[in-house]
């Protein structure tokens, strides 16, 4: 670290920056200042200084504050307490929610105009829950300190902090937390709260043996390992199920197509399009857990046209190139469902798609950064952003969902 590392400065916050960062500025030099609100004055404490062109720090005190800036939803995470001593995961609780969800579509339409050419007025949707933006994780990971405590690690650290509460979660979720206890025998651990929709809340303490839970979406039940992916919001499954029906260009759509879900999970976005497009739909889910594509067999079981792949789907796409005729036309009428985890597809995935040449994507994307890249290559090959949602599934911190249609240019 160099010489400002550790002193405190006085700075404006005059834009929003992906991550949640205040975007400030300091005798030319750009500082991206944790808890600070885009037209707040603060006073920050410098946190790494080893960039010549830009810093990091923390808000430690608020001089000026925005109209939008409200007592932190998680009292122990408050710009009242030391940075070191905030627990992590909530960095927009400060925020009124309407905000919240303006400033991640400014970050998300900044993101698309910069990185892929593409100028599009973004709106974040709420979704069903509780308005001061708690209430609504259903998985939460805490972690055990060398004495026994138990709670979630500060901010961009690994130090454990100790908490009353964990606003976040569902009531559920909070109910089972084993906030407050000690547990020293696990020291160094972990402990996954649970509240799927079916079966209760439940702890997960290290690294237990797998067992299989199961989560209502609407009228149908999925099997999931405990410890497997699952949204985090209890609303997100349904959200997602809709959002991805209502994006897929039912005229360009074919239930006879190689259709495709990749990156499926156990198999919620395919089952989203087989139950819009009937009994008859044809779809291969590809996924690199074992465990959630033994379970994805087993969730889609309703369609006979359904099947579900054990891959990497960086490796699996290869292989397209290698298909039969007739499979190339099957793949040329498909429609492929998207959900990459946050580093998104990514360039060898987008080209060896579009080189068969589907009707239409549909990309479900956690980060919009990694989104926007990958829109900006989609236009290269040729396939047009046709239609953009943006969901607020994670409310109180500076994630954000997004749903993107892309159709042949």
């Amino acid at each position: 670290m160099g010489d400002m590392h550790g002193r405190e400065v006085e700075v404006e916050a005059t834009n929003i920056a992906h991550g949640g960062y205040g975007v400030a500025r300091l005798d030319g030099r750009v500082v991206f200042v944790a808890d600070a609100i885009p037209g707040e004055r603060v006073r920050a404490r410098i946190t790494d200084d080893r960039k010549p062109r830009f810093w990091w720090a923390d808000t430690v005190e608020v001089l000026e504050a925005s109209p939008h800036r409200r007592g932190h939803l998680w009292a122990e995470a408050d710009v009242s307490r030391d940075p070191a001593d905030r627990p992590g995961g909530a960095d927009f609780g400060h925020i009124v929610p309407a905000h919240q969800r303006a400033l991640k579509a400014l970050v998300l339409a900044d993101a698309l105009e910069r990185m892929a050419n593409i100028a599009r007025v973004v709106e974040v949707e709420a979704v069903d829950g509780p308005a001061d933006g708690g209430g609504w994780r259903t998985r939460e990971r805490l972690h055990v300190a060398t004495g026994g405590t138990v709670g979630p690690f500060a901010a961009r650290s690994h130090r454990v902090i100790p908490v009353t509460d964990l606003p976040l979660g569902t009531p559920e979720l909070r109910a089972a937390a084993p906030i407050g206890q000690r547990m020293p025998e696990h020291a160094g651990g972990t402990v996954d709260v649970l509240a799927p929709s079916v079966g209760g809340a439940r702890l997960i303490v290290g690294k237990q043996a797998r067992s299989v839970i199961r989560e209502q979406v609407g009228d149908r039940e999925f099997r999931v390992d405990d410890a497997g992916f699952w949204q985090v919001h209890v609303a997100a499954p349904l959200t997602l199920t809709r959002a991805v029906q209502d994006a897929i260009d039912g005229a360009l759509f074919d239930p006879k197509a190689a259709n495709l879900d990749l990156y499926g999970g156990v198999g919620l976005l395919a089952a989203a399009v087989g139950d819009r497009f009937g009994a008859g739909v044809r779809i291969t889910s590809v996924e690199s857990d074992e465990r959630a594509t033994e379970h994805a067999h087993e969730n889609l079981a309703d369609w006979l046209g359904a099947q579900a792949v054990t891959a990497r789907v960086e490796h699996w796409v290869r292989g397209l190139a290698d298909a039969s005729a007739s499979e190339r036309a099957r793949l040329a009428a498909a429609t492929v469902v998207l959900d990459p985890p946050r580093s998104g597809a990514g360039r060898e995935v987008l080209e060896a798609l579009a080189a068969v040449t589907p009707a239409q994507f549909v990309y479900v994307a956690c980060d919009p950064v990694a989104f926007a890249r990958d829109a900006g290559i989609l236009a290269g090959l040729g396939y047009s952003l046709s239609g953009l949602r943006a969901f607020d599934l994670f409310p109180s911190t500076h994630h954000v969902e997004a749903v993107g249609s892309f159709v042949r240019a």
